[in-house]
């Protein structure tokens, strides 16, 4: 049976060293911020903004929420954007998308503040993550599946990895940081030929092509340690990741949960990099 790699260990011990940054930080009349950019009323964005807050609370960062209706224009949503770059009680800054067809991602990511940018969409910031400049932020989610591998002490060097999935999300971000700790990696996607024979040579096999239960026991290799990234809903209306589960346990070695895995590690590492953001905006 293969071990679950489950996300709260985790995510709990990133909180308790976090709480002592942000006691210091308030004894020095310094309260980190979070602004939380979100379009719309997406179900999806309303129950990620909630596990945020939360998050946010118990850590002791503030958040202030921007919400802009739905039809915002490229204009008005820049607008509102730079408002919060130049808010000097604002630290960190987070934008929910996808956002809607008549707003150009590309010029928005252009325009958030680098050193604000908590969630890696400038390309200052993914320029420091190709190059391995730590004074940059990393996407959370792959970020989370490296925070889970360290606390699992899943060894690294030497490993072949591959990543199933090209985005700049997680895919490729989650390839350039298995690199950094010296893994053979390979990234893999949808059009992959001879999939399973790539797949089931990976020592750590990183999932995250967005869809349901998609890597089957043949996708594999024996003892492989497996990283769950995709959150789906199948027809029945539960939520899976895009490894199937039960025949992961067979197969691997171990293996995070859906829920409960890397998802909840995720916003843990976002009030990580709030902090480091107020830190640097601070100069503390």
């Amino acid at each position: 049976m293969a071990e679950l790699l489950k996300g709260k260990p985790v995510a709990d011990a990133i909180v308790d060293a976090l709480k002592n940054d942000t006691t210091v930080l308030e004894s020095k009349d310094i309260k980190p911020c979070l602004a939380l950019v979100r379009v719309g009323e997406k179900s999806d964005d309303v129950a990620y903004e909630r596990a945020i807050v939360k998050r946010c609370d118990a850590v002791g960062i503030t958040t202030t929420k921007v919400e802009l209706p739905e039809e915002i224009t490229q204009e008005d949503f820049l607008t509102q954007l730079g408002k919060v770059n130049e808010d000097q009680l604002i630290h960190g800054i987070l934008i929910f998308r996808p956002l809607p067809k008549q707003l150009d991602e590309k010029v928005i990511e252009t325009n958030i503040a680098p050193e604000k940018d908590v969630d890696c969409l400038h390309p200052e910031n993914t320029a420091k993550l190709l190059t391995g400049d730590e004074s940059g932020f990393v996407p959370c989610t792959p970020m989370a599946v490296m925070e889970i591998l360290k606390h699992y002490q899943i060894p690294l060097e030497g490993k072949n990895a591959v990543v199933l999935g090209r985005s700049m999300v997680v895919g490729k971000p989650a390839a350039l940081l298995l690199l950094q700790e010296n893994a053979t990696v390979t990234v893999a996607h949808s059009r992959t030929r001879d999939l399973e024979k790539i797949t089931s040579g990976a020592d750590v096999l990183v999932a995250a092509i967005g869809r349901s239960e998609f890597v089957r026991e043949a996708h594999i290799k024996e003892g492989a340690v497996v990283a769950d990234v995709g959150i789906n809903v199948d027809e029945n209306g539960n939520m899976t990741g895009d490894v199937h589960q039960e025949e992961a346990k067979r197969k691997a070695g171990s293996f995070t949960p859906v829920p409960g895995g890397v998802g909840s590690v995720t916003t843990a590492v976002l009030a990580k990099q709030v902090i480091k953001a107020c830190k640097m905006q601070t100069k503390e």
